[in-house]
This record gives C-alpha cells, structure tokens and sequence, in this order.
C-alpha cells in the first residue's frame, strides 16, 4: 500500500503564487534556474508543487521577482505554513487518498455533501464509525489496532467543527441512510440522536431527501470542497468521489456539475427544520 502524500493546499496555493510571480517577471524556468544556480527540474518541482519549498529557496525567489513590504511577509507566512505537519502525517500508514482527503478537509472552508449510503464521517458518533470501518474488514482485513487507529482518524476529523472558524458543513442524506442499520439499534439511536443535536449548530446544515419525492438526480455520493482565498491566493473547488477501489478527485471543470448537482438535490430535499423532525422519526423507529 503506497503511504506517498500528495501536495497539501498551502503548499499548491504557494508553488501556485510563485509560478504567476515568474510569469509576471517575464522569466523562464530556464533563466530563473541559471540566475539562481538551480537546476531547470528544481524551479519546475517548485513550482508544481512535487517538492516542498524550502524558505530559503522562497526568499530567494522573492528577491528574485523583486517582491517587497506586506506582499513579501504573505507569502513567507505561506511558506511556514506550508511547511507545517499536518496531525494526520503522524498515522504513517494511512492510504495515501484518505491522506490527501484528510489534508484538503482541514484547509477548506465550506463542504457540500451528498450522502446516500451511510452518513458522512464528520457526524459520525465513535460506535457508528466503528461498524462502517470495521465493515471494511469483510474486504481487506484490518487488524484490532489497525481498526482502532482509523476509528481514532476519523474522529479527530471532527476537529474541524469545533475550531475558532468551524468548517461550515451542509449535508443532504438520501433518507435510506437513516433507515440502513449500521451496528445494532443502539448504535442507531445514538447515531441519529447525535446527528440531530449536530444539525442544529449555526454552522452546520442537514437536509433529508425523501424517499417519496421523484428523484432527478440520480447520483453516487460525492464531497465537494470549498476554500476561501489565502492571503489574496485562490484554491480551486475539488469534488471528492469514491467506490470500493477508487478514491477520485476532480477540480475545476468538473466541479460546476457537482455544484448544480447539489442545489437540484437541495431544492427536493426537506428543509431545516422538517429534516430534523424526520430524523427524530426515524431515532424513535431505532
């Protein structure tokens, strides 16, 4: 199993940045890597974001494209926060795409998800998460304490609720989730009892698309991630698709279907408040 990261977004935001400073200096790789001493590859990895950018390099390059005053301070910052660790780096052995996922997940800012085979990780409670992973094992046998280190992943996920500037979360749960059984009906009670309390944060948002309402979109689960603008840097949207083998995704000329995708699914789904009356009629069924 491959344990590779791929590039976090503060580190494609900065590779992004230097490559527009290039451009807008009129220089090439070849001529910005024979001023520096550098190798063609080396201006190219930076840029693509293939390697990490060391600060040094960064300032190098910024006196280079003859970047000064608060411009100059922003784009260092970027680059120490580039360099940062994130926590999920410590669990070495994570699949390099739940890696990835991880790592976009932390930095964005809005996410749109449509759920309809289980809920999504970041309203899971630990026993129902517990099942969905272990549910894995069926496939790829997973150890106990290789069950008990995602199940621990998973639940520092939520961290990103919780922060001074909680991700802002909306959901649309085909209504088949909350009849499915995950675990037994304890499990359910508490998962569902647990999501209700979680839809009614400020920054969270779940809808129930119906069973009985003519479905015009007919589509397979998909996260779309949102992210504001970084020190003036813009990330593009990314769609986040999966199946059994495959963890996909896809940005920009793609993300716009998703988009409408979402607000189809919206429009049919209950709203707000009728959503967490259904939710509460099928804790009580569990």
């Amino acid at each position: 199993m491959s344990t590779s990261r791929g590039p976090s977004v503060r580190q494609r935001r900065l590779a992004a940045e230097l490559r527009r400073l290039r451009e807008r200096q009129g220089l090439t790789g070849d001529e910005v890597a024979d001023t520096l001493a550098w190798s063609t590859a080396k201006v190219s990895r930076l840029e693509n974001a293939r390697t990490g950018a060391k600060i040094g390099d960064v300032l190098r390059l910024l006196d280079l494209y003859e970047i000064e005053g608060a411009r100059r301070q922003d784009l260092v910052s970027l680059a120490h926060d580039a360099a940062r660790r994130g926590w999920w780096e410590e669990y070495r052995d994570l699949p390099s795409p739940l890696a990835d996922y991880i790592a976009l997940e932390s930095e964005a800012t809005a996410v749109r998800e449509w759920c309809s085979t289980v809920l999504p990780g970041l309203l899971q409670t630990e026993d129902y998460a517990r099942n969905v992973i272990g549910g894995w094992s069926d496939l790829a046998t997973l150890p106990p304490q290789e069950l008990e280190r995602r199940l621990d992943v998973r639940m520092r996920r939520r961290e990103v609720l919780d922060r001074p500037h909680p991700l802002e979360l909306s959901v649309i749960l085909d209504e088949a989730v909350l009849q499915r059984r995950i675990g037994d009906r304890k499990v359910m009670r508490e998962q569902l009892e647990h999501l209700h309390r979680m839809a009614s944060l400020p920054h969270l948002t779940v809808q129930i698309l119906p069973l009985n309402v003519a479905h015009s979109v007919l589509a397979e689960s998909f996260i779309l991630l949102q992210f504001s603008p970084v020190h003036d840097i813009v990330f593009p949207d990314i769609v986040h698709t999966e199946s059994l083998t495959i963890s996909h995704f896809a940005e920009e000329a793609v993300t716009y279907m998703y988009r409408l995708a979402y607000t189809s699914l919206a429009r049919q789904a209950l709203d707000a408040a009728d959503s967490r009356r259904r939710i509460i009629e099928a804790r009580d069924a569990w």
